[in-house]
């Protein structure tokens, strides 16, 4: 059976789709994107993360390092990261849980018994799964089984997705989606590339044959000070989301630095650690700017 890497699930999300929903995080992504709230997504592998306030300094996982990438360092240990090979024997042993690993590898039918626990509150609410990431559809066979397996069990089906992936992928994952969470970040290609490392030109030109292809599609705006809120922008975003069909609303996703700690978990820089969260004045103006083409409109997930 085919199998992928997951680096988390959430059960009881209400921000990832109808309903109450178990979201699954697919490891990967194509893109870089400056405030990615899951720095641990970004890499296909699975990775070390260490936090080191948690370290109580037992040395244990030192011992067990087969390639000394861990080093006593008082009151802690120091992980030098170019050594580490992610093999994640310091992690099975840290009793203090200050070493873990972020993904590992599950196969459909781990994932759908992990899924399936959760149906009760799914047929209550009026929810379903989620696969998100990352990017879920930078793991095109495995995101393609795990969606037809839940819908041979009826289970509502969502795509959470950057929408940068050959059509052929996107075609297969259609027919067997329900709804797709369609992130619209820059519609600039040169600031688009800029902020998240690929030109726009795929996930624009996908967006719009699946909205031929008769696609359900919330679009998602990560509203970002200083990146993507200026009126050019939204006023672009607001003139396509219009013009497709199949767009039940747009989410405006206010940006928050939650994740900054994360990075540092990491040993990664960033890059937007001067960058504070939109007023609710800003909010509510782009929220007016897009209404104003005609869209429905809803503020967070």
């Amino acid at each position: 059976m085919t199998s992928g890497v997951v680096f988390d699930l959430h059960r009881y999300s209400l921000h990832d789709g109808p309903g109450i929903r178990t979201t699954v995080f697919l490891k990967g992504c194509p893109l870089d994107c400056w405030w990615c709230h899951n720095p641990e997504s970004k890499a296909f592998p699975p990775e070390l993360i260490h936090r080191a306030e948690r370290c109580i300094g037992c040395g244990t996982c030192v011992r067990v390092c087969p390639r000394e990438a861990l080093a006593p360092s008082p009151p802690g240990v120091w992980l030098q990261r170019e050594r580490c090979d992610a093999c994640g024997r310091c992690a099975e042993v840290c009793p203090a849980e200050a070493l873990e690993m972020a993904g590992r590898s599950m196969t459909v039918a781990e994932v759908l018994r992990e899924v399936r626990s959760d149906v009760i509150f799914f047929d209550e609410s009026g929810g379903g799964v989620t696969f998100s990431g990352g990017e879920p559809l930078s793991q095109p066979d495995f995101l393609g089984e795990l969606l037809e397996a839940c819908g041979a069990e009826g289970i509502h089906r969502a795509v959470d997705t950057s929408g940068h992936a050959p059509w052929e992928v996107l075609d297969r994952v259609r027919r067997v989606t329900d709804l797709f969470l369609y992130d619209l970040k820059l519609m600039d290609p040169h600031r688009h590339r800029w902020y998240t490392g690929v030109d726009n030109g795929l996930i624009l030109a996908n967006l719009k044959r699946l909205s031929e292809e008769g696609s359900r599609i919330v679009l998602r705006f990560p509203l970002i000070p200083g990146v993507n809120d200026h009126r050019e922008n939204v006023d672009a975003l607001g003139a396509l989301g219009a013009s497709l069909a199949g767009v039940e609303w747009v989410s405006i996703l206010p940006y928050h630095a939650a994740a900054r700690d994360k990075y540092k978990k990491m040993g990664m820089e960033y890059r937007l650690s001067q960058t504070l969260p939109p007023s609710a004045h800003m909010v509510e103006q782009v929220k007016g700017q897009l209404e104003a083409f005609g869209l429905a409109v809803r503020i967070g997930g």
